[in-house]
């Protein structure tokens, strides 16, 4: 830190900037406790979806082999369903932090495929490979929240370090440092004094 003049205005400027630094410390750690605790919450329901997904995962796949097995490979059965265009992004703030979230808009499952020359079989794996797309958006929007708090917490962190290690105990050596300076100041100016009292008392 730059030499700082020893003078009273220094010293209030000095401790304004410290109190700034404690409340802007505050604050951080603040914040850094609120998105430890939604990204917490979030790795729950993370875990929570990755179950569901690799239970529907399998039954999925087991009703896909199963329809294989009755009508022959399925390839161009699935060409006939559409693409789902309804996925749409949209976000919210916490603290700050700009998090995804992916409403539910896709219509409910109805197969795009003649039943002429198809079976009950792909009708059940049509409807658990809906239920997987919409596991996999839940999971795609509670994975990248995660990963966007994970982000902040450890910028909100390096912030509070700073302040808490670097920040604020410069300002307290700066405040040490005009303090003592004004106190030698003023018993050098209560000497001096008294010694202009003591010539001028004494007798010529």
């Amino acid at each position: 830190m730059s030499a700082i003049l020893p003078t009273k205005g220094a010293l209030m400027a000095a401790k304004r900037s410290r109190a700034l630094a404690a409340t802007g410390y505050e604050l951080m750690d603040r914040k850094r406790n609120i998105l430890i605790r939604e990204m917490m919450s979030l790795m729950d329901t993370a875990k929570e979806v990755q179950t569901q997904i690799d239970t529907v995962f399998a039954g999925a796949y087991a009703a896909l082999q199963h329809a294989n097995v009755k009508l022959g490979i399925c390839d161009k059965i699935a060409e006939a369903v559409e693409v789902d265009q309804t996925l749409e992004i949209q976000y919210r703030s916490i603290m700050g932090v700009e998090l995804p979230h992916l409403p539910d808009r896709s219509p409910p499952p109805k197969p795009d495929y003649g039943f002429a020359s198809t079976s009950s079989a792909l009708d059940n794996a049509f409807i658990q490979f809906h239920q997987v797309k919409d596991l996999i958006r839940q999971l795609a929007e509670v994975e990248t929240s995660i990963y966007r708090l994970a982000v902040a917490i450890r910028k909100t962190q390096k912030r509070a370090n700073a302040l808490e290690h670097i920040v604020i105990p410069d300002f307290d050596r700066t405040i040490r440092t005009i303090t003592d300076a004004l106190e030698e100041k003023e018993r050098e100016e209560f000497v001096r004094l008294k010694v202009i009292k003591r010539n001028k008392t004494s007798p010529k």
